[in-house]
């Protein structure tokens, strides 16, 4: 009889455990790409991976230093291409460079991504478009900065752009010549 009741009792927990995660929100449907960026729409102009690069190494990154902004512009247009004419900000005169159109169904990469690779001796790597900050107020990482992406034909879009630090290495990814160490 005892038996019993103790298989009684785990079904019971078992169901009640059960019962606990349904109805819930999947994680999985609420979850963003692993990019460092943001993103936003406008008009037939996607934007993605919206961020600025700055290496942050006291508590703000100070005015009067040269930030990338970094983005990528798609464009569902199949047949009519737009421009990127200016982006502006608060935090920093935007200084852009290169060609700046998107074609149509195609895509503008404004600056190299972390981990992407670029060609060293290319015509394309010449004309690329960047996009640099003058910084005139500090900014830091954990915050995000309005910027103003002006089209010629899908207009303005105001996007809260944040910080990413790069590549840089973090801690505890260092490991030490010889292996895992404690003598395994």
């Amino acid at each position: 009889m005892d038996r019993f009741k103790l298989a009684a009792c785990g079904l019971a927990a078992a169901v009640a455990l059960v019962g606990c995660s349904s109805g819930q929100v999947s994680q999985m449907a609420t979850q963003e790409p692993a990019v460092n960026g943001t993103s936003a729409n406008l008009g037939a102009i996607a934007l993605r991976n919206v961020h600025l690069r700055a290496d942050q190494v006291t508590d703000f990154v100070r005015p009067g230093k040269e930030v990338e902004l970094i983005f990528q512009a798609s464009n569902s247009s199949p047949d009519e291409a737009d421009k990127l004419e200016s982006i502006t900000s608060e935090v920093g005169t935007v200084t852009l460079t290169g060609d700046t159109t998107v074609p149509a169904s195609g895509v503008l990469t404004v600056g190299a991504p972390d981990g992407q690779i670029t060609p060293l001796e290319s015509v394309e790597a010449a004309e690329a478009a960047e996009a640099k900050v003058a910084l005139n107020k500090p900014i830091t990482n954990g915050l995000t900065y309005d910027f103003t992406f002006k089209f010629e034909k899908a207009g303005e879009a105001k996007v809260r752009v944040p910080i990413s630090a790069g590549e840089a290495p973090r801690r505890g990814d260092a490991v030490e010549a010889g292996g895992h160490g404690g003598g395994h």
